[in-house]
């Protein structure tokens, strides 16, 4: 089957078209461990919140758009569907940040501490009919309850910006007629420049504006990074934007950003990687931004090629042990984030 593949792959070249594994690894670059964040919308978010409390010692500092607690689904889909979608019932922040300090204690995530000097931004729409407000809103007092109840949280920084007027997407800074829309490849057009926000809540007041990005965006082979070769249940290439200065060895930040459920490349193209607003604001940080693809797949059923964020890959698929977490972590060291 490998010979035959290949075999296909090979005309495929001889035609012009690009074969799956072509792309090549990420570059090594000087990343900065006191300058990284990691981003996501919907189960993107979730996603993002598991990378944070998994590896806190890396990621102290996440921004969430449209998405709920760590913890909330308990690797059930229908906890999943009802609680941390639609709010019914509404998940119960107390009782998941109890869960998550019990969890940091057995070892199963990281370090509590680690968050200490960590910043949290919430972003969701007052519209968002697929991920409830309410939801939303019981993933910042999840992080409240974190800072008051750990003695070492005190300086955890939480932001809570949950008034906006817009659907299930992520907000850019042009204006159009889709921002109270959840359609393909949602990203909505509400004047309001979510990824500049993100940034600006991550790694604080950007030292200019904005303008066209000029660094590189380039494919990646995912495949490489598979922890002890197991499945991820990830594309095959994933993207990675450089700025200028970080392509001439320039010491510089990392945010990993995670897409939505139906908004990965194979579903979108390359909508959310090149114009969701990240790539033009880390010129500006001198931020590398990392944007990892999943798949869809039918076995085990994930058709609209979300994170893993209930348990499809494995039943550790929240904690350190998580395999999609494992890649993560094994991509970030190829990019040159320091090991711990």
């Amino acid at each position: 089957m490998r010979r035959l593949t290949g075999l296909i792959c090979g005309v495929f070249l001889l035609s012009g078209v690009a074969c799956a594994g072509d792309a090549p690894p990420l570059p090594t670059l000087k990343i900065n461990p006191a300058k990284v964040a990691v981003a996501g919308l919907s189960s993107g978010a979730y996603m993002a919140a598991q990378l944070q409390m998994a590896y806190p010692e890396w990621f102290a500092s996440a921004a969430l758009v449209a998405g709920g607690p760590f913890g909330c689904a308990a690797g059930r889909l229908d906890l999943a569907l009802s609680t941390c979608m639609k709010g019914v019932p509404a998940p119960d922040p107390a009782a998941l940040a109890a869960k998550a300090e019990q969890r940091a204690a057995a070892g199963e995530i990281g370090a509590l501490k680690d968050l200490a000097h960590g910043r949290v931004y919430l972003l969701h729409g007052k519209d968002d009919a697929l991920v409830a407000p309410a939801v939303a809103e019981a993933g910042a007092r999840f992080y409240e309850q974190l800072r008051d109840g750990v003695p070492a949280l005190k300086s955890l920084q939480v932001k809570d910006d949950g008034q906006r007027a817009f659907a299930h997407n992520l907000p850019v800074a042009a204006t159009g007629d889709d921002c109270d829309k959840s359609v393909s490849p949602y990203l909505g057009h509400c004047g309001f420049d979510a990824a500049g926000e993100i940034f600006q809540q991550m790694f604080g007041k950007p030292a200019a504006a904005a303008s066209a990005a000029k660094g590189e965006l380039r494919q990646f082979d995912q495949d490489a990074y598979r922890p002890g070769a197991a499945d991820a249940f990830l594309a095959s290439t994933g993207y990675v934007y450089l700025p200028p200065d970080c392509i001439a060895g320039k010491r510089c930040g990392l945010l990993v950003a995670f897409h939505g459920c139906k908004q990965n490349a194979d579903a979108v193209g390359e909508a959310f990687v090149k114009d969701a607003g990240f790539n033009r604001w880390a010129d500006v940080y001198d931020v590398v931004v990392l944007y990892p693809q999943t798949r869809a797949s039918t076995a085990p059923m994930n058709p609209q090629a979300c994170w893993d964020w209930w348990g499809y890959s494995g039943d550790n698929y929240d904690s350190r042990q998580g395999v999609q977490l494992r890649w993560l972590v094994d991509a970030v060291k190829a990019l040159g984030l320091p090991a711990h």
